[in-house]
């Protein structure tokens, strides 16, 4: 008789198989009865709509968004391939939001197709796929990008409503900017006709700075006999000169956020008291705080710490070989871990409380925070060595969000982007917001980011004169809340006025978070 442990394993094998292919969504044919129903049950996967399924993973709490956050853009190019073959593409709009570096899921993802059936296909977590019946674009005018049938760029820009640069105005001047020159612009322009739409094309180009591909444009279109009036797509100017020579989509739109969200964050947050005169004294009150913030930044990440095995493992009276279980090994390890990186940040704050310049001393120093982080990790074979290299080499998501983090390639360009912005930026309370925003919403390591942007804005409140401020676990709904509406709707609002309430109620001497 076979044990259930071996049936499933077996079952995990099969799925390995589907997964080691690169398949996602995964069809009832794709998997016998028997181990379907298996990993169904045991929490290897999840249903997505009848007959089809995706990979999940058995610690996910019931109802948990992460399997199909992270699952997905891939899940919807293997179904639709599936029920179309090659006869769909997701809508122009969609397609410059995904050529802008824009993966957000949305809330209904519009799809063209001759085959569709103009009819709303409901998907997990109030999410769906919405399949018009349209005729589709030119051959060469769709690019496949990571299985998705892709409007190209510039048909894309062509075929969009014009509302979109009203409603995603980052995005598309993200996606302008990654445009060398006019001609092939020009090429779609004159095979069409298209004076109207050359009239915004042309404005919104001189919107971001790029006069001389506007009045290509305007001239070419108007040597050929065609009459274009050049207007203005955009609601606003541009925030910022974009760099010509600066063609990652990914590193303009975090410019072009950064400069849209400045003057939201000047307006609510309290003013920078000053860089104090008593370093002496600032340290003193980092150290005595110590605890507390060791408590709450390691709780929100869901480690289940202690004031006691807090102190234990900062005075190294903690011994790993003498508790067997893993998942207390794992908390000691975190709040070990944050004990050193604690140290290493108040070198910083140091640096920083000495007028050195804050976004060069983050940059220079973050990634000894996060080795620090993790080195006890490592020692203690939780971790290999190799994660402590750098910057992520994978993908990674966010539980329960709708944002995906820019991909493993962008983020090697986002890094020196945001430590420049930092570096640029003359407004502390600009700096305490946005580092820890554009941090977390970059996630450039596979875990810790929390915690890193955490570091990072207590850095930059030092800067400023402020004092430490901690983020009370029980204020973790109301954080992440915040950080997703900046991530997923670029409204920076509720995270300003999320952290500047802490830190108000800290410079009015108010009684802060404590530790049960």
């Amino acid at each position: 008789m076979v044990a259930p442990s071996e049936k499933l394993a077996r079952s995990l094998e099969a799925l390995k198989s589907l997964q080691d292919r690169g398949v996602v969504a995964i069809r009832s044919s794709d998997l016998e009865r028997l181990d379907r129903e298996r990993l169904v049950k045991n929490g290897f996967l999840q249903s997505v709509m009848k007959g089809w399924y995706i990979p999940s993973r058995p610690d996910e709490v019931a109802g948990e968004s992460t399997a199909w956050y992270a699952s997905f853009w891939d899940f919807c190019g293997s179904y639709l391939n599936e029920r179309f073959g090659t006869d769909w593409c997701l809508s122009p709009e969609q397609s410059l939001l995904l050529h802008a570096g824009n993966r957000t899921v949305p809330r209904q993802l519009l799809v063209r197709s001759p085959k569709g059936d103009n009819k709303i296909t409901g998907l997990p977590h109030d999410t769906s796929l919405l399949t018009v019946r349209y005729n589709m674009p030119d051959e060469q005018d769709i690019e496949v990008t990571k299985g998705l049938n892709l409007y190209a760029l510039i048909p894309a820009l062509i075929d969009c409503t014009p509302r979109l640069f009203q409603q995603n105005p980052t995005d598309i001047r993200a996606a302008l900017s990654i445009i060398p020159d006019a001609s092939e612009v020009l090429a779609k322009l004159l095979k069409g006709g298209h004076t109207t739409i050359a009239g915004r094309l042309a404005g919104a180009f001189r919107n971001i700075g790029r006069d001389r591909i506007a009045d290509d444009i305007v001239k070419t279109m108007r040597a050929a006999d065609f009459d274009v009036r050049k207007f203005d797509p955009f609601d606003t100017k541009l925030p910022v000169i974009l760099s010509s020579r600066e063609l990652s989509p990914y590193v303009n739109r975090i410019r072009l956020m950064w400069h849209a969200m400045r003057e939201p964050i000047i307006e609510r947050f309290p003013e920078a008291p000053g860089i104090p005169k008593d370093i002496k004294t600032y340290i003193q009150h980092v150290e005595d705080i110590y605890v507390t913030d060791a408590y709450h930044s390691l709780s929100i990440e869901g480690y289940r710490v202690s004031a006691e095995l807090i102190e234990r493992v900062r005075n190294q009276s903690w011994n790993p070989d003498e508790d067997e279980d893993d998942r207390e090994q794992r908390n000691a390890m975190a709040a070990r871990g944050y004990y050193q990186a604690f140290q290493a940040v108040k070198e910083s704050i140091t640096k920083v409380l000495k007028n050195d310049n804050p976004g060069i001393v983050v940059d220079d120093d973050h990634g000894t925070w996060y080795r620090e982080l993790f080195a006890p990790s490592v020692t203690a074979g939780i971790l290999q060595i190799a994660d402590l290299a750098g910057y992520r080499n994978d993908q990674v998501y966010i539980r329960y969000s709708l944002h995906t983090p820019p991909k493993r390639e962008a983020v090697r360009d986002l890094m020196p982007a945001l430590f420049d912005l930092i570096k640029e930026e003359n407004n502390p309370a600009v700096r305490v917001v946005l580092g820890h925003f554009m941090f977390v919403y970059i996630h450039p390591y596979m875990d810790g980011n929390g915690r890193m942007g955490r570091f990072l804005m207590n850095v930059m409140l030092a800067a400023g004169g402020y004092p430490w401020t901690v983020i009370p676990v029980e204020e973790r709904n109301a954080y992440m809340e915040a950080l997703e509406a900046a991530s997923t709707a670029e409204d920076i609002g509720p995270f300003t006025d999320f952290l500047a309430t802490l830190v108000r109620d800290n410079l009015e001497g108010k009684p802060g978070p404590t530790v049960p």
